[in-house]
């Protein structure tokens, strides 16, 4: 059979007879019912992760004392919690299932959210920050897990690439909206612009865990919005998918957590995340200081509109580049070329002559970083199935995002100490080439112990 997509698995276990063209309109069918919706969630996520940016320029770090070490270790410290239940929780998920667990994880990050709005000096934005990791803990691996019992490993990078997509979009809109509630939302309950944003922005998360609940399923077998064949026809492809990866590899769940080649593969996402991070937090300061360093004058929605600029680019190169993936079935090139690119570009941002050539280098990382995400959550998944995926993949997940933590903390100290930006990218840059070079390293196929 030479068809592509779905039609590579076309009844391959099931007795019921699909075609290819069958079989691609049922993952159509799949996609079309999960990914939007997944995607506002993620959206709604991630905005709540990293606004403390926006807040960060636009009146909170001068009102609570701030310094750039002390914003940049509030911004992180979030994923020291963060780290505490990321693996528990994506087992609880795996057992439990993702309907229920997400809404749960939900409703608690939304209240930390909104109590972001109250606090009231560095101490009690330090605790929020990290109880606020401690809620979301495990949403992000608990998402990446739940496409695997959806999708096929020939349509999963695009799956995971239409999910991350919410990155640069949150990132993008979220910039003009969190802009926008600081600017319109000064005074408003007696609160400073930057409190409002974070009152409004922490709602939607706790009205969307009562719509997770009853919207979300957990497992083909349970979806009454597919026909029967539909439905016995994709729980056959994934089981026979999950027996191969099984008999091929046969990795237990105490293998998956401590594999040289699973820590590997942390320490790369680790890199992809530490640009990620570090735009994520710094960029709106980085672009407030332009005004030092070029002379321009930019009100706060200008430059949220300057700050959604390279994550605009990067949601549509991410999903390019992950079809082009899909369809090579090609990743690690294309992980680590992006990475290389960006990891050389975002150093020279702030050598360069004016405040366009400083933001088209941005751009680029930002490019980079957006393109190698969804690919980089295909390499897991291609030896790692059940119990072991779900703590595999937190695990990967959860020393990855040691730099949530590493990347605005050094951004910042680096920033207090130097006085500059630059020193900071450096650092950036460095860590993101070390990454692509680790994935290159991993082509070589893995010795069992």
């Amino acid at each position: 059979m030479t068809a592509r997509g779905a039609g590579a698995y076309a009844t391959r276990v099931s007795s019921v007879d699909v075609t290819p063209a069958e079989g691609d309109r049922v993952l159509r069918k799949v996609a079309v019912r999960l990914m939007p919706f997944l995607c506002l969630l993620y959206f709604v996520n991630y905005l709540d992760r990293v606004n403390i940016g926006f807040a960060g320029p636009n009146g909170m770090n001068d009102e609570l004392g701030l310094t750039a070490t002390a914003f940049g270790f509030a911004s992180g410290v979030f994923f020291l919690g963060y780290l505490v239940l990321e693996v528990p929780s994506n087992l609880a998920l795996h057992r439990f299932g993702a309907r229920k667990w997400l809404a749960r994880i939900m409703i608690t990050w939304g209240a930390v959210a909104t109590a972001m709005a109250f606090v009231s000096g560095p101490v009690s934005l330090v605790v929020l920050r990290f109880l606020l990791g401690v809620a979301e803990a495990g949403f992000f691996p608990g998402i990446i897990l739940y496409l695997t019992y959806w999708f096929p490993a020939a349509q999963r990078a695009k799956a995971v690439a239409m999910f991350m997509a919410a990155v640069p979009i949150s990132s993008a809109i979220g910039a003009m909206v969190s802009s926008a509630l600081i600017s319109a939302g000064h005074g408003v309950f007696g609160l400073s612009g930057w409190r409002f944003m974070f009152l409004v922005e922490g709602v939607p998360a706790m009205l969307l865990a009562v719509v997770t609940w009853f919207y979300l399923t957990d497992r083909p077998e349970q979806a009454k919005w597919l026909s029967v064949p539909e439905r016995e026809w994709l729980a056959g492809q994934l089981a026979a998918e999950r027996t191969e990866t099984e008999s091929k590899h046969g990795w237990p769940l105490r293998k998956a957590l401590t594999h040289p080649r699973i820590l590997a593969l942390a320490f790369v996402y680790f890199g992809i995340a530490y640009g990620l991070y570090a735009l994520g937090f710094f960029l709106p300061t980085i672009i407030e200081g332009f005004e030092q360093s070029y002379g321009t004058e930019l009100s706060t929605m200008e430059n949220g509109l300057i700050t959604a600029i390279p994550y605009v680019i990067g949601a549509v190169v991410m999903i390019f580049w992950a079809a082009h993936g899909d369809r090579t079935r090609e990743r690690t090139w294309h992980v680590a070329l992006p990475m290389l690119i960006g990891g050389i570009a975002i150093p020279i941002a702030l050598y360069l002559s004016n405040p366009y050539l400083a933001m088209a280098a941005m751009t680029v990382c930002a490019v980079g970083v957006c393109a190698a995400l969804p690919t980089f959550w295909a390499l897991p998944s291609n030896f790692l199935a059940g119990a072991a995926a779900a703590g595999g993949i937190a695990m990967i997940n959860t020393l990855g995002n040691i730099s949530g933590f590493a990347a605005p903390y050094i951004t910042g100290s680096l920033a207090d100490i130097t006085g500059s930006q630059r020193t900071g990218l450096w650092v950036v840059g460095l860590v993101m080439i070390a990454a692509a070079g680790t994935v290159l390293a991993l082509r070589a196929k893995p010795r069992e112990p």
